[in-house]
């Protein structure tokens, strides 16, 4: 087990803190741990009876590109994570979803941030009357609505590549053919 010798939060930003900890191996040996702190989130599989499955491009910062994924957001202080995945799938694309079933959780990226993301499949969709309520910075998203098979083809290409939407759509795809 690791001994954790000093602990110093060195960044707190919006999104992430940035924590920097020394600490000590079992063998005595010291070293530093970078770690991300970050509150979570809740991602939605939303999924049309027909099988087709809705998801969004977006430029993304950190990539200088645009991905499809699916809608997900950040875990306000407290929030529920089913209620944070209604939110953003309303938010996002201007749809809602009555029948929502949680498909569980991953870590995004365990060996230097603790993000847990919830994913829930959401199905029973409508389109609300008002539209999607984006935030700044998500001006530029484009829905993408397409057969969930072709999704899981270009996971295979690698033309989906964030692991969120990997996992949501494999995970849904799975409970799809488990009849559940």
């Amino acid at each position: 087990m690791l001994k954790r010798l000093k602990h110093e939060v060195v960044y707190r930003g919006r999104v992430i803190d940035l924590i920097v900890d020394q600490i000590e191996y079992p063998s005595g040996s010291k070293g530093i741990r970078e770690v991300a702190r970050h509150p979570g989130g809740a991602v939605a599989v939303p999924l049309f009876d027909d099988g087709r499955v809705m998801l969004i491009s977006q430029f993304r910062y950190p990539l200088d590109a645009r991905i499809l994924e699916l809608p997900a957001g950040k875990l306000d202080e407290n929030e529920d994570p089913l209620d944070c995945a209604r939110r953003e799938l309303e938010e996002e694309t201007g749809w809602k979803a009555e029948l929502w079933d949680n498909l569980g959780s991953i870590y995004s990226t365990p060996g230097f941030c603790d993000e847990e993301l919830h994913l829930f499949l959401a199905t029973g969709l409508s389109a609300l009357a008002d539209g999607h309520r984006r935030s700044e910075g998500e001006d530029d998203m484009e829905l993408r609505i397409l057969p969930m098979e072709e999704a899981l083809s270009m996971i295979e290409r690698g033309e989906i590549k964030d692991a969120k939407t990997v996992c949501g759509l494999l995970r849904a795809e799975q409970r799809i053919r488990r009849g559940r």
